[in-house]
């Protein structure tokens, strides 16, 4: 999928990410990565939203997974379960979210898939500003086959 797919595909179904102003730089089955510019993002102190913060970890961590399968051919409900954000530093400007699945157990996530027809992958996402790390997110999603 190209990052203009993508990113189509996201402000169609997930409408919060349009009003969030996200733009996919990057999109592949193997990772994407997402900005969001501060305006339509900023909170009482001048700084980015800790929920759009959040929300934008999230996206880029479930798009990857999304395109891995989608590549695959699994046709899947793919949703969120649980997440956890580390609020390392404010961000004053435009957030970049990198989500990666290297290093994820990719072959039991499909093992489990299959068996069960439901597994669970945790994905990170780094969320960075002017070039440092500035959030780490961590989100355990199900997969849910269909059919």
């Amino acid at each position: 999928m190209t990052p203009q797919a993508l990113v189509a595909y996201l402000h169609e179904h997930i409408p919060l990410s349009r009003a969030m102003d996200v733009s996919v730089l990057l999109a592949s089955a193997e990772e994407v990565v997402l900005e969001a510019p501060l305006n339509p993002n900023i909170n009482v102190h001048g700084t980015m939203f800790g929920g759009s913060v959040g929300v934008l970890g999230l996206l880029a961590a479930w798009s990857v997974l999304h395109l891995r399968l989608e590549a695959e051919g699994i046709a899947n409900q793919l949703v969120i379960h649980k997440t956890e954000t580390e609020y390392l530093r404010p961000i004053g400007g435009t957030a970049r979210a990198v989500a990666r699945l290297d290093g994820a157990d990719w072959g039991g996530f499909i093992h489990t898939l299959q068996r069960r027809h439901k597994a669970r992958l945790t994905v990170s996402a780094d969320l960075e500003y002017a070039g440092e790390l500035a959030a780490r997110l961590r989100g355990e999603f199900v997969s849910i086959l269909e059919g």
